[in-house]
């Protein structure tokens, strides 16, 4: 999973988590990160999931966007750590952090067969002859 980390504009320190793609970002409600700060446009930007490139930038034409103070490329690829300019607004991709499932039920299984392992041996002990 990706995230998009707000350096800089009013959401500065927000994290927004990237679950879905295309990921749209602009001043419209409809976008999945809405950012009302000057020089955004309505849909300003989207981030595709491109099949072994990577994510890729999708840029509304003639909206000015940089990658690491860099000019966007047709078919950039971000990496984790870029820096994304768009109007007042700094972003950095970032890769987000890993979450554990929760292994309380595996635990418990072990714990249940090792009772019935031990119940069986002392089972078997107890019908030795003495």
């Amino acid at each position: 999973m990706f995230q998009l980390n707000v350096l800089s504009g009013t959401a500065a320190g927000r994290s927004i988590a990237i679950r879905r793609f295309p990921f749209v970002v602009g001043r419209a409600e409809s976008n999945d990160l809405v950012l009302a700060e000057a020089g955004v446009w309505e849909r300003h930007l989207t981030l595709e999931l491109s099949q072994g490139a990577g994510i890729q930038i999708g840029l509304q034409p003639g909206a000015g966007l940089l990658v690491n103070l860099q000019a966007v490329e047709p078919g950039q690829c971000l990496r984790n750590g870029d820096v994304i300019s768009l109007g007042a607004v700094k972003l950095q991709f970032w890769l987000a952090a890993a979450t554990q499932r929760s292994l309380q039920l595996r635990e418990r299984l072990v714990w249940v067969l090792l009772a019935i392992v031990l119940a069986g041996e002392l089972g078997l002990l107890c019908s030795l002859p003495h």
